[in-house]
Protein backbone atom coordinates (compact mmCIF):
# COMPACT_ATOMS: atom_id res chain seq x y z
CA UNK A 1 0.00 0.00 0.00
CA UNK A 2 0.71 3.02 -0.94
CA UNK A 3 1.79 5.80 2.33
CA UNK A 4 0.79 9.34 1.97
CA UNK A 5 3.75 11.38 2.69
CA UNK A 6 3.35 13.79 5.49
CA UNK A 7 6.33 16.13 5.27
CA UNK A 8 9.64 16.77 2.47
CA UNK A 9 11.29 18.70 0.43
CA UNK A 10 9.64 20.13 -2.97
CA UNK A 11 12.15 18.19 -5.32
CA UNK A 12 12.51 18.43 -9.08
CA UNK A 13 11.87 15.10 -11.14
CA UNK A 14 13.38 14.92 -14.43
CA UNK A 15 12.63 12.21 -16.85
CA UNK A 16 14.35 10.00 -18.41
CA UNK A 17 14.25 9.50 -22.68
CA UNK A 18 12.24 5.87 -21.86
CA UNK A 19 9.81 7.41 -19.49
CA UNK A 20 8.60 10.39 -22.46
CA UNK A 21 8.63 6.99 -24.48
CA UNK A 22 5.94 5.77 -22.32
CA UNK A 23 4.16 8.97 -21.53
CA UNK A 24 3.31 9.04 -25.28
CA UNK A 25 2.55 5.31 -25.59
CA UNK A 26 0.01 5.32 -23.06
CA UNK A 27 -1.44 8.82 -24.68
CA UNK A 28 -2.21 7.81 -27.76
CA UNK A 29 -3.93 5.13 -25.88
CA UNK A 30 -6.01 6.84 -23.99
CA UNK A 31 -6.96 9.36 -27.10
CA UNK A 32 -7.79 6.03 -29.24
CA UNK A 33 -10.95 5.87 -26.52
CA UNK A 34 -11.36 9.29 -25.83
CA UNK A 35 -11.97 10.26 -29.26
CA UNK A 36 -14.64 7.23 -29.46
CA UNK A 37 -16.91 9.06 -26.98
CA UNK A 38 -16.31 12.47 -28.46
CA UNK A 39 -18.04 11.39 -31.31
CA UNK A 40 -20.95 10.70 -29.21
CA UNK A 41 -20.75 13.67 -28.16
CA UNK A 42 -19.50 13.07 -24.77
CA UNK A 43 -16.88 14.82 -22.64
CA UNK A 44 -14.45 12.33 -21.19
CA UNK A 45 -11.62 13.01 -19.10
CA UNK A 46 -8.51 11.51 -18.97
CA UNK A 47 -7.10 11.35 -15.51
CA UNK A 48 -4.12 9.84 -12.67
CA UNK A 49 -0.81 9.83 -13.96
CA UNK A 50 -1.07 9.73 -17.33
CA UNK A 51 -3.16 12.98 -17.22
CA UNK A 52 -0.59 14.50 -14.74
CA UNK A 53 2.29 12.95 -16.53
CA UNK A 54 4.06 10.94 -14.26
CA UNK A 55 4.06 7.85 -15.10
CA UNK A 56 5.63 4.65 -14.54
CA UNK A 57 5.60 1.13 -15.33
CA UNK A 58 2.26 -0.40 -14.64
CA UNK A 59 0.38 3.26 -15.34
CA UNK A 60 -3.27 2.49 -16.02
CA UNK A 61 -5.09 4.15 -18.84
CA UNK A 62 -7.87 5.93 -16.71
CA UNK A 63 -10.70 7.95 -18.87
CA UNK A 64 -13.96 9.30 -16.86
CA UNK A 65 -17.36 10.29 -18.60
CA UNK A 66 -17.89 13.14 -15.25
CA UNK A 67 -22.15 12.83 -15.90
CA UNK A 68 -24.57 9.98 -16.45
CA UNK A 69 -25.13 8.58 -19.90
CA UNK A 70 -27.66 5.68 -21.13
CA UNK A 71 -24.68 2.84 -21.22
CA UNK A 72 -25.41 1.66 -24.66
CA UNK A 73 -24.32 4.74 -26.31
CA UNK A 74 -21.02 4.06 -24.87
CA UNK A 75 -21.07 0.32 -25.76
CA UNK A 76 -22.26 0.75 -29.40
CA UNK A 77 -19.25 3.52 -29.81
CA UNK A 78 -16.93 0.97 -28.51
CA UNK A 79 -18.59 -1.93 -30.73
CA UNK A 80 -18.44 0.29 -33.48
CA UNK A 81 -14.55 0.90 -33.32
CA UNK A 82 -13.33 -2.28 -32.99
CA UNK A 83 -12.86 -2.44 -29.08
CA UNK A 84 -14.22 -5.01 -27.62
CA UNK A 85 -13.94 -5.12 -23.76
CA UNK A 86 -12.65 -7.65 -21.79
CA UNK A 87 -14.83 -7.01 -18.65
CA UNK A 88 -17.62 -5.18 -17.64
CA UNK A 89 -18.44 -4.35 -13.92
CA UNK A 90 -20.70 -1.97 -11.63
CA UNK A 91 -18.43 -1.05 -8.37
CA UNK A 92 -19.52 0.68 -4.71
CA UNK A 93 -17.15 1.59 -2.65
CA UNK A 94 -19.77 1.86 0.37
CA UNK A 95 -23.17 2.06 0.40
CA UNK A 96 -23.22 6.22 0.25
CA UNK A 97 -20.75 6.64 -2.19
CA UNK A 98 -20.92 7.12 -6.05
CA UNK A 99 -21.90 4.07 -7.64
CA UNK A 100 -19.71 3.05 -11.27
CA UNK A 101 -19.77 1.52 -14.25
CA UNK A 102 -16.26 0.09 -15.08
CA UNK A 103 -15.76 -1.32 -19.00
CA UNK A 104 -12.15 -3.01 -19.16
CA UNK A 105 -10.54 -2.78 -22.55
CA UNK A 106 -7.56 -4.44 -21.53
CA UNK A 107 -6.45 -4.76 -17.99
CA UNK A 108 -4.90 -1.00 -17.47
CA UNK A 109 -7.17 0.17 -20.05
CA UNK A 110 -11.07 1.25 -19.01
CA UNK A 111 -13.99 4.09 -19.34
CA UNK A 112 -15.70 4.56 -16.23
CA UNK A 113 -19.00 6.23 -15.81
CA UNK A 114 -21.32 7.23 -12.93
CA UNK A 115 -24.51 5.37 -12.42
CA UNK A 116 -26.02 8.04 -11.14
CA UNK A 117 -26.19 11.61 -10.76
CA UNK A 118 -22.51 12.40 -9.30
CA UNK A 119 -22.31 15.08 -5.99
CA UNK A 120 -19.66 17.84 -7.15
CA UNK A 121 -16.76 16.49 -4.50
CA UNK A 122 -17.33 13.12 -6.48
CA UNK A 123 -16.50 14.92 -9.65
CA UNK A 124 -14.22 16.88 -8.07
CA UNK A 125 -12.22 13.55 -6.99
CA UNK A 126 -11.09 13.42 -10.20
CA UNK A 127 -9.59 16.87 -10.80
CA UNK A 128 -8.04 16.28 -7.53
CA UNK A 129 -5.96 13.70 -9.27
CA UNK A 130 -5.37 15.28 -12.06
CA UNK A 131 -7.38 15.58 -15.46
CA UNK A 132 -7.15 16.27 -18.88
CA UNK A 133 -9.76 17.07 -21.73
CA UNK A 134 -9.43 15.29 -25.36
CA UNK A 135 -7.98 18.14 -26.51
CA UNK A 136 -5.13 18.65 -23.80
CA UNK A 137 -4.26 14.72 -24.68
CA UNK A 138 -3.92 15.54 -28.21
CA UNK A 139 -2.08 18.52 -27.49
CA UNK A 140 0.53 16.35 -25.34
CA UNK A 141 -0.97 18.66 -22.49
CA UNK A 142 0.54 17.60 -18.61
CA UNK A 143 -1.73 18.74 -15.60
CA UNK A 144 -1.28 19.49 -12.15
CA UNK A 145 -2.60 16.54 -9.67
CA UNK A 146 -2.23 15.26 -6.55
CA UNK A 147 -0.82 11.30 -6.69
CA UNK A 148 -1.72 8.35 -3.88
CA UNK A 149 1.11 9.68 -1.58
CA UNK A 150 -0.34 12.83 -1.36
CA UNK A 151 2.18 14.73 -3.13
CA UNK A 152 1.84 17.31 -5.85
CA UNK A 153 3.15 16.76 -9.02
CA UNK A 154 3.34 20.05 -11.09
CA UNK A 155 4.98 19.36 -14.61
CA UNK A 156 8.23 21.42 -16.07
CA UNK A 157 9.03 21.36 -19.11
CA UNK A 158 12.09 18.58 -18.22
CA UNK A 159 9.46 16.10 -15.96
CA UNK A 160 7.75 17.57 -12.75
CA UNK A 161 8.41 19.47 -9.48
CA UNK A 162 6.72 17.18 -6.78
CA UNK A 163 5.99 18.60 -2.97
CA UNK A 164 3.80 17.58 0.01
CA UNK A 165 -0.15 18.29 0.15
CA UNK A 166 -0.50 17.61 4.07
CA UNK A 167 -0.41 21.59 5.43
CA UNK A 168 -0.73 23.04 2.32
CA UNK A 169 -4.75 22.32 1.55
CA UNK A 170 -5.53 25.97 0.34
CA UNK A 171 -2.49 26.58 -2.18
CA UNK A 172 -2.69 22.74 -3.79
CA UNK A 173 -6.63 23.19 -3.74
CA UNK A 174 -5.48 26.51 -6.25
CA UNK A 175 -3.12 24.78 -8.34
CA UNK A 176 -5.30 21.97 -9.06
CA UNK A 177 -8.55 23.79 -9.42
CA UNK A 178 -10.27 22.32 -7.38
CA UNK A 179 -12.33 23.27 -3.81
CA UNK A 180 -11.02 23.20 -0.64
CA UNK A 181 -13.13 20.53 0.84
CA UNK A 182 -12.35 17.92 -1.33
CA UNK A 183 -8.41 18.22 -0.75
CA UNK A 184 -9.60 17.65 3.09
CA UNK A 185 -11.35 14.95 2.44
CA UNK A 186 -8.67 13.01 0.10
CA UNK A 187 -6.18 13.64 3.32
CA UNK A 188 -8.34 12.82 5.94
CA UNK A 189 -9.15 9.29 3.78
CA UNK A 190 -5.71 8.41 2.89
CA UNK A 191 -4.39 9.19 6.43
CA UNK A 192 -7.07 7.10 7.57
CA UNK A 193 -6.39 4.31 5.58
CA UNK A 194 -2.89 4.26 6.20
CA UNK A 195 -3.39 3.74 9.70
CA UNK A 196 -6.60 1.12 9.05
CA UNK A 197 -6.01 -0.29 6.03
CA UNK A 198 -8.37 -0.66 2.65
CA UNK A 199 -11.52 -1.77 4.04
CA UNK A 200 -12.71 -3.69 0.79
CA UNK A 201 -15.47 -2.41 -2.10
CA UNK A 202 -19.09 -2.61 -0.82
CA UNK A 203 -20.29 -4.12 -4.12
CA UNK A 204 -18.14 -5.50 -7.26
CA UNK A 205 -20.47 -7.16 -9.34
CA UNK A 206 -19.07 -8.40 -12.80
CA UNK A 207 -22.00 -8.17 -15.74
CA UNK A 208 -21.94 -10.93 -18.02
CA UNK A 209 -22.29 -10.73 -21.95
CA UNK A 210 -25.92 -10.50 -22.24
CA UNK A 211 -26.89 -8.08 -19.00
CA UNK A 212 -27.00 -3.92 -19.44
CA UNK A 213 -25.43 -2.05 -16.54
CA UNK A 214 -29.01 0.27 -15.86
CA UNK A 215 -30.95 -2.86 -14.96
CA UNK A 216 -28.14 -4.80 -13.09
CA UNK A 217 -27.78 -1.60 -11.20
CA UNK A 218 -31.64 -1.43 -10.52
CA UNK A 219 -31.41 -5.20 -9.16
CA UNK A 220 -28.34 -4.34 -6.92
CA UNK A 221 -30.20 -1.90 -5.26
CA UNK A 222 -33.38 -3.76 -4.67
CA UNK A 223 -31.01 -6.76 -3.03
CA UNK A 224 -28.91 -3.75 -1.15
CA UNK A 225 -31.23 -1.72 0.80
CA UNK A 226 -28.20 0.93 2.22
CA UNK A 227 -27.83 1.93 -0.99
CA UNK A 228 -31.08 3.91 -1.85
CA UNK A 229 -29.95 5.82 1.40
CA UNK A 230 -27.27 7.53 -1.00
CA UNK A 231 -29.37 7.18 -3.98
CA UNK A 232 -32.76 8.80 -2.99
CA UNK A 233 -34.39 10.30 -6.01
CA UNK A 234 -31.55 9.62 -8.18
CA UNK A 235 -32.41 6.32 -9.81
CA UNK A 236 -32.33 6.29 -13.49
Amino acid sequence: MVKPVRSADIVEIVYEEKRWRLFEELRKRALELMEVLVKRGLNPILYGSVARGDVRKGSDVDVFVPHVVPSYKIELALREAKLEPINREIAVATPWQLPKAHIYIEEDRLITFPLVKPKQLEVEFYYFGGAASSEQVKQAVRVPGVDKRLMLIEPTPQGHVEGPVMGKEAEVAKRVGVGLDIVRERVQVLTRRENVGRTGIFIKRALMPNENFEEVFKRLVQSHPEVKVRLKEQLP
